[in-house]
């Protein structure tokens, strides 16, 4: 199993001016009200295993109101060993540290990674392309920090080209400069990013069979440089790219932007050889959302040798009967796993038997 999650301290951490709770190896559950708090303890979970949170809140709004700093720690415990990670926030910054010693933000999912299931992810099959691309390389980035690296460098490449794109006067021995940084990028990028899709993918379909009762899903990824990259090198996906922004110079110097690239590119499920943006039934896309999440737990075991702690924040309420079983039936294999509620209604008695209830009073 690994690492998992024995104690999460809070100290004027968003609502909480203190807060210690302590999580079991299997399934803890955090009941209450709206508004208790339940959310910012599952938001200092994902900060402590991802280094991030889903929020996307500056440092400000992590800080309790009237309180000049906050800070989060945890231990965990697992193989063996004991890692305690430290996360001390004040306005303008987030420090991260484990075991003492500082760190990076990206090095957190090195000690235990998290997946997050929130709401929002339901809606994740028809929702725009953007939001599909960023659930790829959030986990790619937390199942590998070379990942994020290499998307930062990337992201800031395409962003100096689009700047010089938007001037008056462009110097073409410039923007032929930025092609090829752009080019180099965005290849290494997609070769990363289709590796792991690829694997993923295949687990995507697997799990939806089971959830779904047997129906079909594939996934394909939209690429906007063509069709058949898999057997491609780096380097030949570089001279592709450089090719397509060559093609398409004159419109991106009408627009303004780099039209072509990773940072376009979509992913599609079919449900039995049918776009399931377009034709899937509500159930049938929420059925997508939960495949993908339980997909992603299974090969960041795979990749990392290790479980990853699964943060269900306010899902059950959005699933039907079936489908929450399918989700329960999925943690209980030995996955540490948080769920928030305010209704313990939806789960069965013996879950609760078996599982850590935490109570959430109004905050």
């Amino acid at each position: 199993m690994g690492l998992y999650v024995t104690e999460l301290r809070l100290a004027d951490f968003r609502s909480f001016e203190r807060l210690v709770v302590r999580p079991s190896s299997g399934v803890t559950v955090f009941v209450g009200a709206n508004a208790a708090g339940k959310t910012n303890t599952v938001e200092a979970l994902q900060l402590l295993t991802a280094g991030q949170s889903f929020r996307r809140p500056t440092p400000s709004q992590l800080v309790r109101e009237g309180a000049e700093s906050a800070r989060i720690d945890a231990r965990l415990e697992g193989d063996g060993r004991v890692v305690d990670v430290r996360c001390d926030v004040a306005p303008g910054k987030r420090r991260f540290s484990r075991n003492g010693k500082r760190i990076q933000a990206s090095e957190m999912p090195e000690s235990l990674m998290s997946v997050l299931f929130t709401p929002d992810d339901l809606a994740i099959v028809k929702r725009g392309a953007a939001v599909r691309r960023a659930e790829l390389d959030d986990f790619g980035c937390q199942a590998n920090r070379g990942y994020a690296n290499v998307l930062t460098t990337y992201q800031r490449s395409v962003e100096q080209r689009n700047r010089l794109l938007k001037e008056e006067v462009v110097d073409t021995s410039l923007l032929a400069a930025w092609d090829a940084s752009v080019a180099l990028g965005g290849a290494t990028l997609l070769a990363a990013r289709l590796r792991l899709f690829s694997r993923l993918a295949e687990k995507v379909g697997a799990v939806y069979a089971t959830v779904s009762g047997g129906e079909r899903l594939s996934c394909s990824y939209v690429c906007t440089l063509g069709e058949d990259l898999d057997d491609l090198s780096r380097d030949e996906l570089r001279d592709l790219f450089l090719e397509r922004l060559e093609a398409a110079r004159a419109d991106d110097l009408r627009r303004g932007q780099t039209t072509a690239g990773p940072h376009r590119d979509d992913v599609v499920f079919s449900i039995e050889g049918r776009d399931a943006r377009a034709y899937g039934s509500q159930g049938q896309q929420r059925s997508v959302a939960l495949a993908l999440k339980m997909a992603e737990v299974e090969l960041a075991a795979e990749i990392l040798g290790s479980t990853p702690l699964l943060l269900l924040d306010d899902v059950m309420s959005e699933l039907d009967e079936a489908r929450r079983e399918a989700a329960m039936g999925f943690v209980s294999g030995g996955i540490q796993t948080v769920i928030t509620t305010t209704n313990l209604g939806y789960f069965s008695p013996a879950l609760l038997d078996s599982a850590e209830v935490v109570s959430f009073g109004d905050k």
